[in-house]
C-alpha cells in the first residue's frame, strides 16, 4: 500500500518569502509526495524524515539531519513532502534548506555531491548492495522487477540495503513493491489437498 499527502495549494505559501509558491511548478512526478506503506510507522505525524523527501535531498545535495528535522514544525515537514521534484523546485529546495536550517540549533545543513549516476537511478541494473542484502536475509528477489520500480521505490530499497542498516523494512517495502518470490523451499512444499 502507498500512502499519498494531500497536496493542497496553499502549502508552500508559507515558505520563505524569497521562494514565490505560485512559481513552484507541480509535482514532477507522481511519487514526489508518496508515504510507503512500511512507512507508516512514523509517516502520520512525519517523525522521521520519509523516502520521498530523502530523495529530494539527495538531489539538491543537502545533508538534513535528523536533529534538523525534529526542529521543523509538523506543517513545515508535510511542506517538504509536498514540495515538488522537478530540477526548477529542487534547485528552490536546496536554497530553502540552505537558509531556514541556518536558524536552526542544529545549525546549517551541511551541503553534499547531488545524486547523480547513482544505483537507485539506473533502472536496468540491480545494484550488488540490494542483491547481497536479500541474500543475507535469506530473501528471493525477483530481479526482473527492478526496472518495473520508479525513482522513489529504487532509491527506498538502496537506501534500506545499506551496510550496517538493520533492513527491518527491507522485506516489507520488497514485499510492497511486488519484488519478492516464493522461496525454493515453499515452492518445492507439496500443496495442502483440498477439502
Amino acid at each position: 500500500m502507498t500512502l499519498e499527502r494531500a497536496n493542497p495549494a496553499n502549502a508552500t505559501d508559507r515558505l520563505d518569502a524569497e521562494v514565490d509558491a505560485t512559481a513552484l511548478p507541480p509535482l514532477a512526478t507522481p511519487f514526489a509526495s508518496t508515504c510507503f506503506g512500511f512507512e507508516a510507522d512514523f509517516s502520520a505525524d512525519l517523525r522521521c524524515i520519509p523516502m520521498a523527501v530523502r530523495r529530494k535531498l539527495d538531489l539538491c545535495g543537502v545533508k538534513l539531519k535528523l536533529q534538523h528535522w525534529s526542529e521543523l514544525g509538523e506543517a513545515e515537514r508535510g511542506e517538504l513532502l509536498d514540495w515538488a521534484d522537478d530540477a526548477a523546485a529542487i534547485e528552490a529546495l536546496r536554497a530553502h534548506l540552505l537558509r531556514r536550517t541556518a536558524t536552526l540549533k542544529a545549525g546549517q545543513a551541511r551541503e553534499l555531491p547531488r545524486a547523480s549516476g547513482e544505483a537507485w537511478q539506473q533502472a536496468h541494473h540491480l545494484p550488488e548492495v540490494v542483491g547481497a542484502s536479500c541474500a543475507q536475509l535469506g530473501l528471493s528477489l525477483r530481479r526482473e522487477g527492478w526496472a518495473q520500480l520508479d525513482d522513489l521505490q529504487r532509491f527506498a530499497l538502496v537506501k534500506l540495503s545499506h551496510p550496517g542498516h538493520e533492513h527491518r523494512n527491507l522485506p516489507r517495502a520488497l514485499a510492497e513493491f511486488g519484488l519478492l518470490t516464493p522461496s525454493p523451499a515453499a515452492a518445492e512444499a507439496p500443496a495442502a489437498p483440498h477439502p
